[in-house]
């Protein structure tokens, strides 16, 4: 099993990026499925999560200081996972990790079980 992290890169603030999560190996169906993020010295943080059944969104959330910006989404015929970011801030410099939960709504990195490579965001002012 294996997830493939893309499409980090340099924006200057108030810019938008898509990452994008590829999941080989098997289907996440029934999974949670998150982005973390890691910035220097910090602890790796919740982002967002979605989690689904059959062809319909069960569930999504979002850190309050992403709400309104990011979004969070999923393409099944793909098996990749999104987050469309927008209004980018610097403070949202971070290395994004995806990851996939067993538990229904998962937030802690400690409750997901696999993990992709990262990848980097930075957000110039």
């Amino acid at each position: 099993v294996q997830l493939q992290a893309s499409g980090g890169g340099l924006v200057q603030a108030g810019g938008s990026l898509r990452l994008s999560c590829a999941a080989s190996g098997r289907t996440f169906s029934g999974y949670t499925m998150g982005w973390f993020r890691q910035a220097p010295g910090k602890e790796r943080e919740f982002v967002a999560a979605i989690s689904w059944s059959g062809g319909s969104v069960k569930y999504t959330d979002y850190t309050d200081s992403v709400k309104g910006r990011f979004t969070i989404s999923r393409d099944s015929a793909k098996n990749t996972l999104y987050l469309q970011m927008g209004s980018l801030k610097p403070e949202d410099t971070a290395v994004y990790y995806c990851a996939a939960s067993v538990y229904p709504r998962g937030k802690a990195p400690s409750e997901y079980d696999y993990w992709g490579q990262g990848t980097q965001v930075t957000v110039s002012s």
